[in-house]
Order: structure tokens, then C-alpha cells, then sequence
């Protein structure tokens, strides 16, 4: 099998230094989730420069570039765009310091700690080398520009806003994304690769007092920390050892003063599964925790629960991800390999799952080499910094030239020459 990037080899390196440019300036400004007018701009005006019917604004900031290259499969290309509210640590040249006002009116660093920035330059670079190599394969590419990953709200609003009536539905959808693991390696998965991961924010009620006077108060400082402990159980003695789940309570706020007793306390929790049944106990389990904690302190009020955010599991397709696979393997060797499921979630399968196509998921590896065989020979991988971490920095050049050649490899199994639709 001879992939689309394999053939592409010597335009892939001529694009690289450009491609790495537009990375640091991606990287210099970062926009927050559904904020991203000056990334989708520039992704909109080089597919519009390619070739690329382009329509803009589709669920908000989100972009999506049409090629039609005769007939054949009609394959989707997606990459998200926005960054985090985090702080850059990296010490990079091209480090952001950006500050933005977030969804609550605070202001934040702001920093593409988790990637996306290559995501959006793999996907420019592969758009690129598709519309000006026409003749290596046919077909229909769609390049999705999505934003909102990080809120899981960007691709169900592109959905909402007419993706599956607007443009030709795909007979396969392809995602990849940035992750610790050694530069120049490509981990693909059949089935669940990614968890489910629900966030939700519970608020405990209570009644204010004086410290002095703690018999007149109902103290929802007590409520929240005996839940945060509560809820630890729902893991350790409410799910079989063989199953996999991750309760984390990362935010308990109460009160102002230390001898004001307050009137509420506020939980912020996550929940990470990779089993549907799983996922519906936990859910129920921490309502009723949340609730049973409350009675034993004699609140007057039930706990209020409101959901952050809700990401599905991301289940790769059995078919397609053997012809993902097996484009992998003639492309990279030994440097692709089947990965184990990981604990971060996405809402990249909402695509398949509105649309009811298959869909593939993969991870690139952005680790130095050295760094990464180094750190797996002390035991100590869990230190190198990872997505989300104000410290992520993906190496270059390896890691830019891998993603682009695997969305080429992936999508040369639907798009090669003498390959047949779906």
C-alpha cells in the first residue's frame, strides 16, 4: 500500500518551514472556546486561496472548506481550534501572552496548552497538498475548522446549525491530536479510545452563623467536605475493579471570613468513564450522595446540580480504523502502534454521531525522542508536562512533519486513486 503522504514526501518537506511559521503565529495568539474569529479567519482564507469552497461562521466561529476532485468517498478532516484560560510557562520564543476576558468576565492568561494550534496547522498543510496534488487521488475532501472543544460545544453547534443538509455527508470522518508519547509515533485504537467525561457543579445549602454560635447554623462547609470524601467511594466501592472510572472534585468554595459560618457551599466535579452503564451509575451516585449528605446535616434545601459540560465516549469504528491501521503501518513501520484507551475526553465523535458515519481517532506523539526514551527508563513519563499543563510544547519539526503525513495516510485510504467509494 502506497500512502497519499508517502508519494507526497518532497512537497511535505518544501511546506514544512511555512507550515511551522503559521504554527508560532497560531501559538502567539490563542483565542478562547467559541472566541476564535482570528484562527478561523486565517484558516478560512487559505482554503479559500487552494481551491476550497469555504463557508464561514457555521456554529458560531467554525469553518468548513469543500474540495470535490471528481468521484470517490467524501471524506471529513477536522481540527479544533480554540486554547485554554491558562497561563504559558514554556519559556518558548514564540510563547503567548495573551489575556482574555472569559464566560464569567474574568480576566485570564490564555495559552494553546493542548495542541490545537498543530491541529489547525496539520489540517491547513494537509488541505494544501490535496488541492495542489489532485491528480494522486479523487474524491470529496471536507477540512472542518471546529470550535469549542474544550466546552464541548463547538461540534454539536456545528451540527445545530445545519452541517448534515449544508454540505455532502462523509463516508468517514478523520480526528487526531497532540499527546505526550515520543515525536514521530502515531497510536491508533479500535473502539474506545477516548472516556466519556461529565462536569458538573453541585451546590450545597446551608445556614449562616457566627462562628461563635454554631448551633444556630447549618454548616454546608461540613456538607461539602464530607461529600468530597463520600464521592471518592463511588469508584472504589461502587465499581468492579475490572471497569475504569475517575472521580475528580477540583473546585469546593465556601464562604469569606473565617468566623462567618456561610449560607452555601459549591462542589465542581469531573467524571471520566469508558462504560455507558458506568457512566449513568456515577451520575446517579453523586446526586445521591450530594443528597444524602445534605439530610444528615438537616438541611432545609436540596443540593442544586447544574452540568458544565458533557463530552460522549469516542468510539473508533472496527472497520475503518483496519484501513487506518493498515495505512499507519505502510507509512510510519514499527512508529505506529495500537495505543491504550486515554483518560481525556472529546466531543470529535459528536460528528459520526449526528451524521451515523464512521468516524477514526488517533493520537501523534509531540515528546522529544531523547526526553521521552529518558523518562521512560527512570519512571518518570507521569513528569513530562502534558496537555493542559501550562508547560506543553510539542516538538518541532518531527512532530508538525507526522501529523501532517498521518491525515494524509489516513485519508489516502478513501481517497487513493484507484480506491472505491465507502
Amino acid at each position: 500500500m502506497n500512502t497519499l503522504a508517502a508519494t507526497l514526501d518532497a512537497s511535505i518537506e518544501t511546506l514544512l518551514p511555512e507550515l511551522e511559521r503559521i504554527y508560532q503565529d497560531l501559538h502567539r495568539h490563542p483565542e478562547l472556546s467559541m472566541q476564535e474569529v482570528r484562527t478561523a479567519g486565517i484558516a478560512a482564507d487559505w482554503l479559500a486561496r487552494h481551491g476550497y469552497e469555504v463557508t464561514r461562521g457555521v456554529g458560531g466561529t467554525g469553518v468548513v472548506g469543500l474540495l470535490r476532485n471528481g468521484d470517490g468517498a467524501t471524506v471529513m478532516l477536522r481540527a479544533d481550534m480554540d486554547a485554554l484560560p491558562v497561563t504559558e510557562a514554556t519559556g518558548l520564543p514564540y510563547a503567548s501572552t495573551v489575556t482574555a476576558k472569559d464566560e464569567d468576565g474574568g480576566t485570564v492568561g490564555v495559552a494553546h496548552a493542548c495542541g490545537h494550534d498543530l491541529h489547525v496547522t496539520w489540517l491547513m498543510g494537509a488541505a494544501r497538498l490535496l488541492a495542489e496534488h489532485r491528480e494522486r487521488w479523487h474524491g470529496t475532501v471536507l477540512a472542518v475548522f471546529q470550535p469549542g472543544e474544550e466546552v464541548a460545544r463547538g461540534a454539536q453547534a456545528m451540527m445545530d446549525d445545519g452541517m448534515a443538509t449544508r454540505f455532502p455527508q462523509p463516508d468517514v470522518i478523520l480526528g487526531q491530536h497532540v499527546m505526550v508519547g515520543e515525536a514521530g509515533t502515531v497510536g491508533y485504537r479500535s473502539g474506545v479510545i477516548l472516556s466519556a467525561g461529565d462536569s458538573l457543579k453541585v451546590k450545597l445549602f446551608g445556614r449562616g452563623s457566627h462562628g461563635s454560635q454554631p448551633q444556630t447554623a447549618i454548616d454546608p462547609v461540613i456538607m461539602a467536605a464530607s461529600a468530597t470524601l463520600r464521592l471518592q467511594t463511588i469508584v472504589s466501592r461502587e465499581i468492579a475493579p475490572i471497569d475504569s472510572a475517575v472521580l475528580t472534585v477540583g473546585a469546593l468554595q465556601a464562604g469569606t471570613k473565617e468566623n462567618i459560618i456561610p449560607d452555601d457551599a459549591t462542589l465542581k466535579l469531573n467524571i471520566r468513564t469508558y462504560d455507558e452503564a458506568v457512566r449513568t451509575h456515577m451520575l446517579s451516585a453523586v446526586r445521591r450522595i450530594c443528597r444524602a449528605e445534605c439530610a444528615a446535616s438537616n438541611a432545609e434545601r436540596e443540593p442544586e446540580f447544574t452540568a458544565l459540560d458533557s463530552y460522549p465516549l469516542t468510539e473508533n469504528d472496527a472497520q475503518a480504523t483496519a484501513r487506518v491501521a493498515a495505512a499507519f503501518k505502510a507509512q510510519f513501520g514499527e512508529r505506529a502502534y495500537e495505543t491504550k484507551p486515554a483518560a481525556a475526553s472529546e466531543d470529535f465523535s459528536l460528528f459520526g454521531r449526528n451524521w451515523k458515519v464512521p468516524y477514526v481517532f488517533w493520537f501523534v506523539g509531540g515528546t522529544d525522542p531523547a526526553v521521552y526514551a529518558a523518562a521512560k527508563a527512570n519512571g518518570t513519563i507521569n513528569a513530562i508536562p502534558s496537555n493542559h499543563s501550562p508547560k506543553f510544547a510539542p516538538v518541532l519539526p518531527r512532530t508538525l512533519k507526522t501529523g501532517l503525513q498521518a491525515m494524509l495516510a489516513a485519508a489516502s485510504a478513501w481517497l487513493a486513486a484507484d480506491g472505491a467509494r465507502g
